[in-house]
């Protein structure tokens, strides 16, 4: 069963399907079609769409025809049928959900909604429209799979007649084609349907690529014909001698897989060696075993390219048995073996299941439950939807269709499978969401290797864990599938917010022990409604976060509380004295000149001038490097420095220095710690008194975020060495009205 490819129409030539011609082709393969459901859809849609004219100049109504004639071939139920034929009328005419409903069911109701696009939103950007619709098919997928079957035909019809679209709108679709649609119906076991996106879409986006190719193609098959017949009839023959039924199909590879090829291998088409293609189908599993047996005997196979996917098979439902041989002629030629059933789900996947006994179509809705793509298609869009905006939803739903696959296992023989290029740490948040964010190390094949090393097809991963272990953002950037970078953005978002609520319950304690009263979880919970939160976290992490002042939180929960001082009244910058700065009496604020001149380090030779990195500087203690600037001279970075990213391409200017201090004459060396403490008088007093106790000068102080509750403040220091900053740093955190201290790092 195939997919039927037909040619585009040219304008005015279109000849729009008869209302008993689309009865007909449905009872072709199901004669207990509801006749009448068909013709009042038909006669409902022609009208609803009325003189709307496509871009071709054809009546509107031969497109839902054309999708609804897609889906016969697939041999699909009454309701699908029905739901392509209306699939464009709730979003391009006047009829509603409602009338839907009342006319053909809810059934059919919810398959027509679930097809039509999001009109009416305030969205910032096509982009984002795109994002959204997207995200509204996918989740009415999971509910219904046939809302699936007929996007993909609609998107197919849409591809058939792209050359009357205006080029710029052309490009758009043929590259949301090849990026979302064909990989979609790819992982849904639809190859057939799959192929033909490909192709009508490389045929738009690299017309010339697309034509050399098929000119060189069309060559090939008239100067190789005779050895494709050859291969066939050899094959056949032997296999029907050692009692195999079978059918031999000989092809050439289209031209998008062999640009592909190219591309990714940086191979000329004369350096191709496997553009010929067949397929062998047999009766059943064990002829396929044996017909693989009779064709290695025959001819010798390639090492390494024999590949067994029935016993494992693809996540899309696909079984096969693949292998390559060096054929007549020294011709590299690929094989695939399987049973006619097989064939059937490798062309058209969900559909190819749906079998027909006396003449009733099966419940496809049944079928796919028991469907492995359809399994994963459902886990997939459960596990991006939760939490994430509609633009990472569609980054992280490419990167999970994208991608060839590997086959790993748990140590319990649990079979794994992942995009190619996959990490262990893909494969720990494949396991489960909280084996990946509390994983630490990993083994494979028994060999301890680090989370980001790359799999391989049958390695054995052995995750381990921690308790307590939050995953790192920067684990974002190094995993590639969509499910391990969303519970990463998920865990970090958690863990942000975590940190917020701590912070802000400090805050409200304080000032509740302002007020003279005791801060009392239940009380507050009375108020939330008031406060329009949802739970108590939420209170804390708002007020941690500036969005809440604290005293609005007494207020709410004691009413008849008068404060003190009002709560909008920020310091200006300067203004140290409302802190209670004046109670420190043996602090040295010390405003130098920018540093310059000799610095204390080996590796450096001649005159050229050294400085420090801005934003944050170097202390002994620190791993340094220097980066060599023309015209700039030296500068020098810790090792950890995000800045060093800049010249990652820059291998040249990067220097080998290291500290050389002289105990007898030491000096001062600049930093930048960020210190979060509660806003209340004698809050900076005690933080520059930890600073001077701890032998440190004060450079300069900048406010970063002034908040009623709180403050960011950014020290600039002068210190010895790392010890004596860490030192510090300790010792601030330690303070009751400090609640975070990071050193900077610019």
């Amino acid at each position: 069963m195939t997919i039927a490819m037909t040619a585009p129409r040219r304008p005015g030539a279109a000849k729009m399907m008869r209302q008993y011609e689309l009865v007909d082709r449905v009872r072709s393969y199901n004669p207990h079609a509801d006749e009448d459901l068909l013709n009042r859809a038909y006669v409902y849609a022609m009208k609803a769409h009325g003189a709307q004219k496509r871009a071709s100049g054809d009546p509107y109504f031969t497109h839902p025809l054309e999708v609804a004639a897609i889906l016969t071939d697939l041999k699909l139920d009454d309701a699908t049928i029905v739901a392509a034929v209306l699939h464009d009328t709730i979003e391009d005419t006047e009829s509603t959900r409602e009338e839907i409903d009342g006319l053909f069911g809810p059934e059919i109701g919810a398959l027509v909604e679930g097809l039509t696009k999001i009109k009416k939103l305030d969205l910032v950007s096509k982009r984002v429209q795109q994002a959204e619709n997207f995200r509204k098919l996918l989740l009415a997928v999971a509910d219904d799979v046939r809302v699936l079957l007929v996007k993909l035909a609609d998107r197919l019809h849409n591809m058939r007649t792209l050359h009357f679209v205006p080029p710029d709108k052309r490009k758009r679709i043929a590259e949301e084609t090849l990026d979302i649609y064909a990989p979609l119906a790819g992982r849904m076991g639809m190859q057939g349907m799959r192929s033909e996106f490909e192709e009508l879409a490389f045929a738009h986006l690299m017309p010339a690529a697309h034509e050399t190719i098929r000119a060189r193609l069309e060559h090939m098959q008239a100067t190789s014909g005779t050895l494709i017949n050859r291969i066939e009839s050899e094959l056949a023959e032997r296999l029907a001698g050692r009692g195999i039924r079978a059918e031999v199909k000989g092809r050439q590879k289209e031209p998008y897989s062999i640009w592909r090829k190219m591309e990714q291998k940086s191979l000329a088409f004369e350096q191709l060696s496997d553009i010929f293609g067949f397929r062998v189908v047999v009766e059943n599993i064990e002829d396929c075993y044996r017909a693989i047996g009779q064709i290695h005997t025959r001819w010798p196979s390639v090492p390494g390219r024999f590949k067994d996917y029935i016993s494992t098979p693809k996540q899309n439902d696909y079984r096969s048995l693949h292998t390559t041989v060096v054929g007549p002629g020294r011709q590299r030629v690929e094989l695939q073996v399987r049973t006619h059933e097989m064939d059937s789900v490798a062309e058209n996947g969900i559909a190819g299941h749906a079998l027909y006994k006396d003449g009733r179509v099966l419940d496809l809705q049944v079928l796919a439950n028991e469907s492995r793509a359809y399994d994963w298609l459902r886990r997939t869009i459960g596990q991006l939807a939760e939490g994430d905006n509609s633009e990472e939803f569609l980054e992280h739903t490419k990167l999970e269709l994208f991608h060839d696959q590997v086959f790993c296992f748990t140590p319990k023989g649990r079979l794994i499978a992942l995009p190619r290029g996959a990490t262990a740490l893909d494969f720990a948040y494949a396991v489960h969401t909280d084996v990946g964010n509390s994983a630490v190390g990993s083994k494979i094949d028994g060999r301890i290797a680090p989370l980001m090393s790359e799999l391989k097809n049958g390695d054995e991963v052995e995750i381990s864990c921690a308790k307590g272990q939050v995953p790192p953002a920067a684990w974002e950037g190094m995993v590639i599938t969509g499910k391990a970078r969303a519970a990463i953005r998920r865990a970090t978002r958690s863990a942000i917010r975590t940190q917020y609520a701590g912070l802000g319950r400090q805050i409200v304690a304080r000032a509740f022990d302002r007020a003279g009263r005791t801060l009392v979880d239940e009380k507050l919970k009375a108020v939330l409604p008031r406060l329009a939160r949802q739970s108590i976290d939420d209170v804390f992490a708002s007020v941690g976060r500036g969005e809440m002042y604290s005293g609005d939180i007494v207020k709410a929960v004691y009413p008849d509380v008068t404060e003190e001082r009002k709560a909008g009244a920020a310091p200006e910058k300067g203004d140290l004295g409302w802190f209670g700065l004046s109670k420190v009496e043996n602090l040295r604020f010390k405003f130098p000149d920018a540093p310059g001149g000799a610095i204390p380090i080996r590796g450096l030779g001649g005159n050229l001038p050294v400085r420090f990195a801005p934003n944050g500087g170097a202390v002994p203690g620190d791993r340094i490097v220097g980066i060599l600037s023309p015209g700039e001279g030296i500068t020098i970075y810790p090792i950890q420095s995000p800045a060093l990213m800049a010249f990652d391409d820059k291998p040249e200017a990067w220097l080998d220095v290291r500290w050389d201090i002289d105990m007898a004459h030491k000096e001062l060396f600049p930093a930048q710690i960020e210190v979060t403490c509660i806003n209340e008088p004698g809050c900076l007093a005690a933080v520059t008194a930890v600073i001077g106790d701890g032998g440190a000068n004060i450079d300069d102080i900048h406010f970063l975020v002034r908040s009623p509750d709180f403050r960011k403040i950014l020290f600039d220091l002068e210190v010895w060495d790392l010890k004596q900053l860490n030192a510090i740093m300790s010792h601030l955190r330690t303070q009751p009205v400090v609640s975070q201290v990071e050193r900077v790092n610019g």
